[in-house]
């Protein structure tokens, strides 16, 4: 009776022992999943190995992978995986289950975390997209709306805190807006150069056409030439053809100086006489 009743404590004694272990490491994995929890909006996961071979069939096991941060390794997908049965008996059971919700091969795949009731009722707990073989948490709406009203919040909390940087007191004038500082500093900075941009193909094509427009409309005229010689344009010919003008205007002073040795030759006017 005594080597039984010290066999039967040995036996309990070890049950406690594997009991409080299981309580142990189930605690660990919920502590480390709430802390990744707090920071799996802004975390992805992928397995290349993976991706050749990802479909509707084996995207769960590919979701169920051990180094999946977002994965439970409580829920009733797992058990049903250890026991060799097919995902339909998830229904007949209650707890967390992940369940595929939408797939568009090969690209995309939509799964869902919910928690099963009863055969007929889940409550969504979060979704995920895998895009190209990267997993992601779909942001809830509290998040959403958490970072929206904190983005917000910093841009009203950076232009109080710049406006509140140019307001001076003093007890004889009171409270004034100082911006002379950054009007200096505006000036002191030299301004950039802006950088002529290349034109485009579409630019220089454009440019082409007007060219060719308008030398159509107004051909260049060319003299007749001579056999090896090269052709003259109209203007330089009209040039060339100028200087008569100097001929004239040097037979015009030749008239002037005769004109002018005439008048000379003559003697001065006669005086007349005065009436009394």
């Amino acid at each position: 009776m005594i080597i039984l009743s010290c066999f039967s404590l040995k036996k309990s004694f070890a049950e406690n022992v594997i009991s409080w272990a299981d309580i142990w490491i189930l605690w660990h994995d919920v502590v480390m999943m709430n802390h990744l929890n707090d920071n799996l909006l802004g975390i992805s996961w992928v397995d290349s190995s993976w991706i050749p071979i990802l479909n509707s069939g084996s995207v769960l096991d590919y979701f169920s992978e051990r180094s999946n941060p977002f994965y439970d390794r409580t829920c009733n997908n797992e058990v049903v995986k250890m026991q060799r049965l097919t995902l339909e008996h998830l229904n007949q059971m209650v707890g967390v289950e992940y369940i595929l919700l939408h797939a568009q091969e090969p690209i995309l795949f939509i799964i869902r975390k919910q928690q099963r009731q009863s055969p007929t009722q889940v409550i969504p707990l979060a979704d995920y997209y895998i895009i190209a073989g990267v997993i992601y948490q779909a942001p809830d709406l509290g998040s959403v709306i958490n970072s929206r009203v904190l983005t917000a919040v910093h841009g009203i909390q950076s232009a109080f805190d710049e406006a509140m940087s140019y307001c001076r007191y003093h007890p004889s004038k009171g409270y004034w807006w100082h911006f002379k500082d950054h009007e200096e500093q505006d000036k002191v900075k030299p301004k950039a150069k802006r950088k002529e941009e290349p034109s485009s193909i579409f630019q220089r094509q454009r440019v082409d056409a007007l060219l060719l427009d308008l030398r159509q409309k107004f051909p260049p005229k060319f003299v007749q030439q001579k056999s090896g010689e090269k052709p003259v344009p109209v203007d330089q010919t009209k040039k060339e053809a100028e200087p008569i003008p100097e001929t004239v205007k040097s037979e015009e002073k030749e008239t002037t100086k005769n004109v002018q040795q005439i008048v000379s030759t003559k003697g001065p006017p006669e005086k007349r006489m005065r009436l009394q």
